[in-house]
């Protein structure tokens, strides 16, 4: 009787223990360290991104909100009074550069940082943003849609070819207000025209009879050209790309010209108590772990390591144009007001 007390008292003590040490670990979970995350990056990079930053830092609980980068942009601004944000990630350059002119960066340089190229990270000499990957204009060719109207994918070589009679009503493309593809393609055309001059608009005037509609998502043109729902998608590379890859039958152009182009971003938010966490991510966010994860997706890394990716021909990187991210930065809201002036009338709703 005596050893089965003895026996009974000790499992008391066991469960108790195990209690204990239940609510511990629960204890532990909610006092994990938080951060929250805004990015433009596409949900299915998000997912897999990640993985490599939870793999190395399971103790850090990151919360994600994924939008467009116009939406970030402009919510980020409405917050300047109340920062709700740790990190901005993936998020366009030019957009970083508007960002950074209001206050709202606080000037970090991450671990690694001296293997990002120069053109792709803030010329301070405390960088408020460092550019993680690039990415550029590309039309997303619909080979079967397109032979129908009696032209090929072959005959879209470059800008011009949009303008086709053939192409009238049949080509989507992105509302420069709401996409970062969008403002980095309307950007482009109007560098390569003379930046100033008319002859941008006028293009664009001459290629809005053409368009079908305009899309709030960067990648949504690409998708619509692998559906058929449109003949030719005006879109980023990766995103063509990857409708190849799962089967829709069309093929990627990067405009003779030359491609508009933007960078995807990194930043620290300007608030008051930044936490250390933020300080982690923005290391991870440019470390060779995490940009092996993003080369997968995206050729154009900015440590120069990106290296010849299926949908391009030779160095993507002579791709993409001379581009002056800050005059983009400085004539954005021109350029969206006279943009929305003339053509927001075949946007989609939301």
């Amino acid at each position: 009787m005596e050893n089965l007390y003895r026996l009974g008292i000790a499992g008391i003590l066991i469960m108790v223990l195990i209690l204990l040490d239940c609510g511990d670990n629960s204890s532990k979970k909610q006092m994990a360290p938080s951060i929250t995350v805004y990015t433009a990056l596409e949900s299915e990079l998000v997912t897999e991104y990640l993985k490599s930053f939870t793999k190395h830092h399971p103790d850090i609980n990151v919360r994600i909100i994924r939008e467009s980068t116009g939406i970030i942009t402009a919510r980020l601004l409405a917050e300047k009074g109340n920062p709700q944000a740790d990190v901005v990630w993936g998020t366009a350059a030019s957009s970083m550069l508007i960002l950074d002119e209001q206050g709202l960066l606080e000037p970090y340089a991450p671990k690694g940082l001296e293997q990002i190229l120069p053109q792709f990270k803030s010329e301070k000499p405390v960088p408020t943003w460092v550019g993680m990957t690039a990415w550029e204009t590309a039309f997303v060719v619909n080979t079967v849609e397109i032979a129908k109207l009696g032209i090929s994918a072959s005959d879209i070589k470059g800008y011009e070819d949009l303008l086709r009679p053939q192409l009238r009503g049949q080509v989507t493309m992105p509302n420069p207000n709401s996409s970062g593809t969008g403002l980095l393609t309307v950007a482009g055309v109007l560098q390569l025209r003379g930046r100033d001059g008319e002859a941008g608009w006028e293009y664009l005037t001459r290629l809005h009879d053409n368009i079908k509609q305009y899309t709030h998502s960067g990648s949504k043109p690409a998708r619509m050209a692998g559906s058929g729902e449109c003949v030719v998608g005006v879109s980023f590379g990766y995103a063509g790309i990857s409708q190849k890859q799962k089967g829709a039958p069309v093929e990627i152009v990067f405009p003779a010209e030359g491609s508009g182009w933007d960078l995807e971003a990194n930043a620290l938010i300007r608030k008051p108590g930044i936490s250390s966490s933020a300080k982690i991510f923005l290391d991870w966010a440019i470390s060779d772990d995490a940009m092996n994860s993003y080369r997968v997706s995206y050729p154009i890394i900015t440590n120069g390591k990106g290296g010849n990716y299926e949908g391009f021909d030779g160095d993507p990187i002579k791709q993409l144009i001379p581009n002056d991210l800050g005059w983009i930065a400085g004539n954005r809201e021109s350029i969206l007001e006279k943009w929305v002036s003339k053509f927001d009338g075949k946007t989609e709703s939301r």
